[in-house]
Parts: structure tokens; sequence; C-alpha cells
């Protein structure tokens, strides 16, 4: 198994300091935060790991000197989380057919557990192509998320998935299950990736890729996995994620 992690964010929220320092760099403990991420990728079997950077953010690359596990692709233009994954796909052109790609992004931290251990086992256990992290998020926060229509009821915190629908209206949510951060992909997502056109935003979007690949009959499972997710894409979330990480909440 190999794992893409997308760091080609620009960190506006972070404006200033993100001039110098990248988001994904920015300290939780002793390591930054982009370390915490590539060791749960370890953790959960990656063999190797591709980091996704742009332009001015050497100092990712820099950090990682000498890793042989890890290894850097460019996204020079900003077409969304899709096309980001979609940077990495040269280098699996000797991927085996029914291969696994572990997605991490690069501006969540799990605190309280390895999320894409816990995607691993799900998808032993279920037999499935694929499986996607969920957590559950108020009703009244659904219109943020792609959030999932379930075949099955949750067992464990693992269900079918049947479709995902896009930050719907409180109304039409299916679910209050949203998608959290991780992604344990059939290989097979690059070729989606490929012909999928600008949707949600004018940028390509792994979820619409991920709702295809279900379409075709790639089955899929969700998994509300038990730790929680930190967005550090922004001051706030940052700070909640250090309180996580010393036990403050």
């Amino acid at each position: 198994m190999k794992a893409v992690i997308p760091a080609a964010g620009l960190g506006t929220r972070f404006l200033p300091v993100t001039r110098v320092v990248p988001k994904e760099m920015l300290p939780i403990g002793a390591r930054p935060a982009l370390e915490h991420i590539v060791e749960e990728a370890r953790q959960a079997g990656a063999e190797e790991t591709v980091i996704v950077i742009s332009e001015g953010k050497e100092l990712i690359r820099k950090y990682f000197e000498g890793a042989s596990d890890i290894r850097f692709v460019y996204q020079k233009e900003q077409k969304g989380l899709g096309h980001a994954v979609l940077q990495a796909a040269e280098l699996f052109g000797n991927a085996e057919p029914g291969e696994k790609i572990l997605v991490l992004l690069g501006d969540a931290v799990v605190t309280g557990g390895c999320a894409s251990a816990e995607l691993a086992a799900a998808l032993k256990t279920s037999g499935a192509a694929q499986a996607i992290g969920f957590e559950r998020v108020p009703m009244e926060k659904v219109s943020r998320y792609g959030i999932a229509k379930m075949r099955s009821a949750p067992e464990g915190g693992v269900f079918m998935l049947d479709d995902l629908v896009e930050k719907p209206r409180v109304e039409d949510a299916p679910s209050d299950f949203a998608v959290a951060g991780r992604y344990l992909l059939d290989v097979s997502v690059f070729g989606f990736l490929a012909g999928q056109g600008a949707g949600y935003g004018g940028e390509i979007q792994l979820t619409d890729a991920i709702r295809r690949m279900i379409s075709a009959g790639v089955e899929s499972v969700g998994c509300a996995y038990s730790g929680r997710r930190q967005d550090i894409g922004n001051p706030e979330g940052y700070f909640k994620a250090l309180e996580a990480y010393y036990g403050r909440c």
C-alpha cells in the first residue's frame, strides 16, 4: 500500500506566517503536523508516501530529506483535491489491479487513534474495494461537508456506502456522517480522476470521482473512525489540535 498526502494548499488563512512556514509544518508538540500524518500512514502499513506540494513549499521537502519512503510531486495549479491526488498518478504506474491508495489530507491531524489503520481494518473485514473515513457532525452543519448515503446501517462504525451527497441542505441530508479527511481507495481512482470534470467551486473534486466509482460498482464502505479529526487549515482548528495533543480537550 502507498499513501498520498496533498499538501499544496496556499494556507491563506494563516497569513502572514505561511509566507515563510507552510501550514503543514506548524508544530504539534516537538514535530510538525505533517510528520504526525506521515507517521499515521506508516502505522497503517504504507510502504511509501507521496507528498503533493506546490512551489514555495520546499521547506517540506527539505525537512523530510533522507527519508527513503517519502517522494514528492508538484501541483502547479490549484484545481482542487481531486486534481492534487491525480498529480501522484505517475508514481503509481506499476501498481497492480486492486492495489490500494491511502489518501490523508495534509491539513487534518487525527488525535486519539490511527484513523488510517481503522480504515484498513474495515476494508479487510468487509471485503469491499475501498473505505472512506467519516465523522458524525451536528445536523445543522451537514451543509459544510460531503455526507454519506448509507446502503446499510452502521455496525461497529462501518457501513456500506450507496452514495455521497456534497454539502446538502439540512432537510435533504441522508445522514449526519461527514467525510473526514481519510480515504483508502482502489488504485482505479486515478483513471476516474483523469476523466473527472470540474465540480463544486469549479474544482476537480475527489468526492465526485468516488461517487462515479460507487456508481460503476466499486464496492465501498464508510468507517466512522474512533479518533477525532483536527482541522489545522485555520488558526482556530490548529489551536484545538494543540489542546487535544496536550490532553486539554
